[in-house]
């Protein structure tokens, strides 16, 4: 083997341990900053696992914070998040995932003394206001392009603290348990909208802190009424079944009852002809 591919062989290896010790490391902070940019916000990951063989990443301890004009810190906690991603499409410039489990544990809402909510500065509210003034606005090109084929998203527990009115805060906590499935996600304001959406939607929230939810609920609009349908569709699916199953229940049924009165007769003429009568004839 001639030295020259010695070097390049040794060169191909010193890169694929590079990757392996520091792929999650590349990733976390790749992660950080695309969220940062899609949300306006400042996001905290405590762990990252990227598969390298499977296209599998396991996210640990992420935290969505909220600007330093508020008290609390935390806008949202998330103590995981899985991810199985399609890797040629993502070598292509797409951010294509088959599969995203999100397990949002508390969704804080904050309306600080000023009377400043802490939604506001999320960067999709401020688009969405700047659409109503302009609706002309040109944002080809601003977001990645995204696909989510299926989205499971887990909502815990949303809290509302008010702090407009001085002292302590006024503090009001909803226990929503929310568990749902969503397809074909193709934009991040509408993966950022619908778990605002969503959050709220099951609580007073909107009304409490005066928050236009209409601009957010009409873009994710579309992933709602995707789930809505396939919802009814395999209520009517199941429907359908059902109804043709009932026929032949009945039929399996009547079959079913003769065998069982032909079956009693055997077994009491077999026990007449043992003991005798019978103490009382069976039901049929």
């Amino acid at each position: 083997m001639s030295s020259k591919a010695i070097k390049i062989i040794t060169a191909v290896l010193a890169v694929f341990v590079l990757l392996v010790f520091t792929k999650n490391t590349i990733v976390k902070i790749s992660v950080e900053k695309g969220v940062q940019a899609v949300t306006g916000l400042k996001l905290g990951i405590k762990s990252l696992d990227v598969g390298l063989v499977k296209t599998l990443v396991d996210v640990k301890g992420l935290r969505l914070y909220n600007p330093p004009a508020f008290r609390d810190k935390l806008m949202m906690d998330v103590p995981e998040i899985y991810v199985d991603y399609d890797l040629p499409a993502i070598m292509k410039g797409t951010i294509h995932l088959s599969e995203m489990r999100l397990d949002l544990k508390e969704f804080v809402v904050v309306k600080n003394e000023e009377g400043v909510l802490n939604l506001d500065s999320l960067k999709v509210v401020q688009e969405e206001v700047e659409d109503q003034k302009a609706p002309a606005r040109e944002k080809a090109g601003e977001m990645p392009e995204i696909q989510i084929d299926s989205l499971r998203l887990k909502i815990g527990k949303v809290v509302y603290k008010d702090y407009s009115k001085g002292g302590e805060p006024s503090v009001k906590e909803f226990n929503i348990s929310l568990d749902e499935t969503y397809k074909n996600i193709d934009d991040p304001n509408k993966l950022v909208s619908l778990i605002v959406v969503r959050a709220l939607m099951n609580t007073t929230i909107s009304n409490l802190a005066n928050f236009n939810i209409g601009p957010l609920k009409d873009l994710s609009s579309e992933t709602l009424a995707t789930a809505q349908k396939m919802m009814g569709k395999m209520g009517e699916t199941g429907g359908q079944i059902l109804q043709q199953a009932a026929p032949a229940a009945e039929t399996a049924t009547q079959t079913a009852g003769d065998a069982v009165s032909s079956t009693a007769d055997a077994i009491g003429g077999a026990l007449g002809g043992i003991f005798g009568d019978p103490s009382g004839d069976q039901e049929k």
